[in-house]
Protein backbone atom coordinates (compact mmCIF):
# COMPACT_ATOMS: atom_id res chain seq x y z
CA UNK A 1 0.00 0.00 0.00
CA UNK A 2 1.71 3.72 -1.17
CA UNK A 3 2.08 6.27 1.78
CA UNK A 4 -1.37 8.30 0.14
CA UNK A 5 -3.61 5.53 -0.22
CA UNK A 6 -2.40 4.15 3.38
CA UNK A 7 -2.95 8.10 4.84
CA UNK A 8 -6.92 8.42 3.63
CA UNK A 9 -7.78 5.45 4.89
CA UNK A 10 -6.11 6.61 8.53
CA UNK A 11 -8.26 9.21 8.47
CA UNK A 12 -11.20 7.32 7.05
CA UNK A 13 -11.62 8.31 3.35
CA UNK A 14 -12.63 6.17 0.61
CA UNK A 15 -10.99 6.59 -3.08
CA UNK A 16 -13.36 5.69 -6.03
CA UNK A 17 -11.30 6.48 -9.43
CA UNK A 18 -12.92 4.47 -12.23
CA UNK A 19 -12.22 6.77 -15.30
CA UNK A 20 -9.14 5.76 -17.66
CA UNK A 21 -5.96 6.70 -16.83
CA UNK A 22 -5.74 8.58 -20.17
CA UNK A 23 -2.66 10.49 -21.35
CA UNK A 24 -4.14 14.17 -21.81
CA UNK A 25 -6.93 14.92 -19.59
CA UNK A 26 -8.52 17.60 -17.37
CA UNK A 27 -10.04 17.20 -13.90
CA UNK A 28 -12.90 19.68 -12.85
CA UNK A 29 -12.84 19.71 -8.89
CA UNK A 30 -15.52 20.39 -6.74
CA UNK A 31 -16.84 21.38 -4.24
CA UNK A 32 -13.60 23.66 -3.21
CA UNK A 33 -14.34 25.33 -0.35
CA UNK A 34 -11.07 24.73 1.66
CA UNK A 35 -7.30 24.00 1.42
CA UNK A 36 -7.51 20.34 2.44
CA UNK A 37 -9.39 20.28 -0.59
CA UNK A 38 -6.29 19.87 -2.29
CA UNK A 39 -4.41 18.14 0.05
CA UNK A 40 -6.94 15.58 -0.24
CA UNK A 41 -7.62 15.14 -4.30
CA UNK A 42 -3.71 14.50 -4.76
CA UNK A 43 -3.53 12.13 -2.45
CA UNK A 44 -6.25 10.55 -3.77
CA UNK A 45 -5.02 10.70 -7.25
CA UNK A 46 -1.77 9.52 -6.07
CA UNK A 47 -2.91 6.28 -4.03
CA UNK A 48 -4.52 4.91 -7.90
CA UNK A 49 -1.08 5.84 -9.07
CA UNK A 50 -1.99 8.92 -11.14
CA UNK A 51 -0.41 12.25 -10.88
CA UNK A 52 -1.91 15.32 -11.95
CA UNK A 53 -0.86 18.99 -12.35
CA UNK A 54 -3.40 21.74 -11.23
CA UNK A 55 -3.98 25.17 -11.32
CA UNK A 56 -3.36 27.92 -8.17
CA UNK A 57 -3.67 31.55 -7.84
CA UNK A 58 -0.16 32.88 -8.54
CA UNK A 59 0.72 34.28 -4.88
CA UNK A 60 1.14 30.63 -3.66
CA UNK A 61 4.29 31.09 -6.03
CA UNK A 62 6.27 32.94 -4.33
CA UNK A 63 9.04 31.28 -2.14
CA UNK A 64 9.99 29.07 -0.36
CA UNK A 65 6.58 27.10 -1.92
CA UNK A 66 6.66 28.04 -5.01
CA UNK A 67 9.44 25.70 -5.70
CA UNK A 68 7.58 22.90 -4.27
CA UNK A 69 4.43 23.65 -5.98
CA UNK A 70 6.02 23.55 -9.10
CA UNK A 71 8.11 20.65 -8.58
CA UNK A 72 4.69 18.40 -8.36
CA UNK A 73 3.16 20.14 -11.25
CA UNK A 74 1.66 23.43 -9.92
CA UNK A 75 0.92 26.10 -12.74
CA UNK A 76 0.18 29.94 -11.49
CA UNK A 77 -2.90 31.55 -12.28
CA UNK A 78 -2.34 35.44 -12.78
CA UNK A 79 -5.08 37.26 -10.73
CA UNK A 80 -4.96 40.05 -13.91
CA UNK A 81 -7.81 39.34 -16.47
CA UNK A 82 -6.72 38.84 -20.05
CA UNK A 83 -3.80 36.46 -19.51
CA UNK A 84 -4.23 34.38 -22.05
CA UNK A 85 -4.05 31.55 -19.92
CA UNK A 86 -6.81 28.94 -21.26
CA UNK A 87 -4.84 29.48 -24.75
CA UNK A 88 -1.40 28.81 -22.77
CA UNK A 89 -2.99 25.83 -21.47
CA UNK A 90 -3.93 24.30 -24.83
CA UNK A 91 -0.65 24.53 -26.49
CA UNK A 92 0.76 22.98 -23.35
CA UNK A 93 -1.67 20.09 -23.67
CA UNK A 94 -1.15 20.11 -27.30
CA UNK A 95 2.69 19.87 -26.97
CA UNK A 96 2.73 17.17 -24.60
CA UNK A 97 2.23 13.47 -24.56
CA UNK A 98 1.10 12.70 -21.55
CA UNK A 99 -0.65 15.60 -19.20
CA UNK A 100 -3.69 15.79 -16.85
CA UNK A 101 -4.04 19.03 -15.40
CA UNK A 102 -6.72 20.15 -11.77
CA UNK A 103 -8.98 22.66 -11.83
CA UNK A 104 -11.54 23.97 -9.47
CA UNK A 105 -14.23 25.67 -11.32
CA UNK A 106 -15.31 28.20 -8.33
CA UNK A 107 -11.98 29.29 -9.03
CA UNK A 108 -11.84 30.44 -5.31
CA UNK A 109 -12.53 28.98 -1.53
CA UNK A 110 -15.32 31.45 -1.13
CA UNK A 111 -18.75 31.15 -2.28
CA UNK A 112 -19.58 31.99 -5.67
CA UNK A 113 -22.02 31.39 -8.15
CA UNK A 114 -20.26 32.13 -10.98
CA UNK A 115 -17.63 29.26 -11.99
CA UNK A 116 -15.08 30.25 -13.71
CA UNK A 117 -15.76 28.58 -17.58
CA UNK A 118 -12.06 28.14 -18.68
CA UNK A 119 -11.89 24.79 -17.83
CA UNK A 120 -14.63 24.18 -20.79
CA UNK A 121 -13.05 25.84 -23.22
CA UNK A 122 -9.86 24.32 -22.59
CA UNK A 123 -11.57 20.50 -22.78
CA UNK A 124 -12.91 21.40 -25.99
CA UNK A 125 -10.22 23.27 -27.60
CA UNK A 126 -7.17 20.85 -26.95
CA UNK A 127 -9.95 17.87 -27.54
CA UNK A 128 -8.58 16.03 -23.82
CA UNK A 129 -11.10 14.16 -22.07
CA UNK A 130 -12.91 16.13 -19.22
CA UNK A 131 -13.25 14.14 -15.89
CA UNK A 132 -15.40 15.18 -12.98
CA UNK A 133 -13.88 14.85 -9.67
CA UNK A 134 -15.67 15.23 -6.61
CA UNK A 135 -14.92 15.65 -2.84
CA UNK A 136 -17.83 14.33 -0.55
CA UNK A 137 -16.63 15.55 3.08
CA UNK A 138 -19.90 14.19 4.66
CA UNK A 139 -19.88 10.57 3.13
CA UNK A 140 -15.55 10.82 3.50
CA UNK A 141 -15.48 9.53 -0.22
CA UNK A 142 -13.31 11.58 -3.71
CA UNK A 143 -14.19 10.07 -6.74
CA UNK A 144 -13.53 10.52 -10.80
CA UNK A 145 -15.95 8.34 -11.96
CA UNK A 146 -17.70 10.60 -14.71
CA UNK A 147 -16.44 11.92 -17.98
CA UNK A 148 -18.34 15.02 -19.46
CA UNK A 149 -17.76 15.88 -23.15
CA UNK A 150 -18.38 19.67 -23.94
CA UNK A 151 -20.73 20.24 -26.46
CA UNK A 152 -19.43 23.67 -27.91
CA UNK A 153 -22.65 25.55 -25.77
CA UNK A 154 -20.21 26.69 -22.49
CA UNK A 155 -23.71 27.54 -20.27
CA UNK A 156 -25.53 24.56 -21.42
CA UNK A 157 -22.36 22.22 -20.48
CA UNK A 158 -21.73 24.55 -16.95
CA UNK A 159 -25.48 24.14 -16.41
CA UNK A 160 -25.65 20.00 -16.65
CA UNK A 161 -22.12 20.09 -14.87
CA UNK A 162 -23.47 21.97 -11.65
CA UNK A 163 -26.40 19.74 -11.71
CA UNK A 164 -23.87 16.94 -11.33
CA UNK A 165 -22.06 18.19 -8.23
CA UNK A 166 -25.16 20.03 -6.60
CA UNK A 167 -25.08 15.86 -4.65
CA UNK A 168 -21.59 16.62 -2.93
CA UNK A 169 -21.21 17.89 0.56
CA UNK A 170 -18.39 20.59 0.78
CA UNK A 171 -16.24 21.06 3.86
CA UNK A 172 -18.24 24.51 4.04
CA UNK A 173 -21.58 23.83 2.56
CA UNK A 174 -22.15 27.58 3.31
CA UNK A 175 -20.00 28.52 0.57
CA UNK A 176 -20.59 25.61 -2.45
CA UNK A 177 -22.69 27.45 -4.98
CA UNK A 178 -24.17 24.76 -7.57
CA UNK A 179 -26.90 27.40 -8.23
CA UNK A 180 -27.04 29.47 -11.61
CA UNK A 181 -26.13 33.20 -11.22
CA UNK A 182 -28.95 34.69 -12.68
CA UNK A 183 -31.28 32.36 -9.65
Amino acid sequence: MNLSKWLLKVFGWKVEITTPDYPKCLICVAPHTSNWDFILCELAYLSVGRRAGFLMKEQWFKWPLGYFFRAIGGIAVPRKRGSALTESIVEKFNASQRMAIAITPEGTRKGTAKWRKGFLYIAHDAKVPLLLGAIDYKLKKIEITTEFTPTGNVDNDMKAIKKFYSKFHAKYPEKFITADEDD
